[in-house]
């Protein structure tokens, strides 16, 4: 199979092409025939080594990309519900490499059809840029933050990957409204695009701009100073989920305090350390994604790059030039 191997830890420049056996699936696995591999800012903290030495992550060489879509090839023992030929996406849940190939291997637990009522017609690149992303708004807004309906939600980094599938999965939940925040060049892009926003502010004085509103919850997969503002424009009983850093401050911390007077509550949700630990879950979060995708909810910038050019999506998403998401095509 082809494949883009991490030689090294460091900069992009440390992918190279390489033809590796072709994998076979073990108990409970399957085989993918890959058509769409997603890039993510977590395949670039583990390139960059951010988490070297930590248990069960890859260590140079490996091959990189959580998730995947294209068509099952063959079937692990004991595996039901898939068959071969059939069209799949995967989730979060497989662990942190495998999916820059041509031939990825995944658990089925965390393997979806695209072939049943939910998924059919749904393109294999936007499954694999919003599902798992949709997947986990979901996970994190049902099974972390327990969004009301009625509710009101902010999500920063609004056009992000992850970001923008908080919206739509949180209209499907009944949240009452739904704000996002941008950096201030961004915002005319992000107030012209699909996504079920009712506004989006500068991210550099949003909680000004807000004045006396307030949130039930909040989204953050940026962090720093904009997490500290966050606690200014959150409701009593307040939730924040965090899940990311994109800004890349990995020293700054939360007012304690703060959150024992106002009744608040910080929430981190990692998809990809939740589901191998509850795979039961996995399905219905992705048949949820697929209901948000299928009502057009979910409207999210797909940038396509060949396998050959891993370096270069990396690299894009180094200088925050991705809006949405990159995927690969083997």
């Amino acid at each position: 199979m082809h494949a883009a191997v991490v030689t090294d830890f460091g900069s992009p420049d440390v992918f190279e092409p390489t033809e590796l056996p072709d994998p076979v699936p073990g108990p409970g696995q399957v085989t993918i025939d890959v058509t769409h591999a997603a890039v993510g800012l977590i395949d670039v903290y583990l390139r960059q080594g951010l988490y070297k030495g930590q248990a069960g992550l890859p260590e140079p060489p490996y091959v990189p990309g959580l998730e995947v879509a294209g068509t099952v090839r063959a079937l692990g023992e004991g595996v039901e519900g898939l068959r071969a030929g059939e069209p799949v996406v995967t989730l979060s849940g497989t662990g942190a490499e495998g999916g820059y190939a041509s031939v990825a291997v995944a658990d089925a637990a965390m393997t979806t059809s695209l072939d049943g009522l939910d998924g059919a017609g749904v393109d294999p690149a936007l499954a694999v840029a919003a599902v798992p992303n949709a997947a986990t708004a979901y996970l994190a807004l049902t099974e972390v933050a327990h969004l009301k309906p009625g509710e009101h939600v902010l999500v920063h980094g609004a056009l992000g990957g992850l970001a923008s599938a908080f919206p739509g999965v949180a209209r499907t939940l009944g949240a009452a409204g739904v704000t996002g925040t941008v950096r201030r060049t961004s915002l005319e892009r992000a107030r012209a695009s699909a996504l079920p926003y009712d506004e989006v502010l500068a991210a550099d004085d949003f909680a000004e701009a807000l004045g006396d509103r307030r949130f039930d919850v909040v989204v953050d997969p940026v962090g720093g100073q904009v997490r500290t503002d966050s606690l200014r424009v959150m409701a009593p009983m307040g939730r924040m989920l965090l899940v990311g850093n994109a800004g890349g401050d990995w020293e700054h911390t939360v007012p304690t305090n703060t959150l024992w007077g106002g009744n608040l509550a910080v929430l981190g949700y990692a998809a990809g350390f939740h589901l191998p630990r509850h795979p039961e879950l996995a399905r219905p979060a992705a048949r949820a994604a697929l209901e948000a995708i299928g009502k057009g909810l979910v409207q999210i910038d797909v940038q396509t790059l060949p396998l050959s050019q891993a370096a270069e999506a990396h690299r894009r998403i180094e200088r925050g030039s991705v809006g949405g998401r990159i995927v690969l095509t083997p």
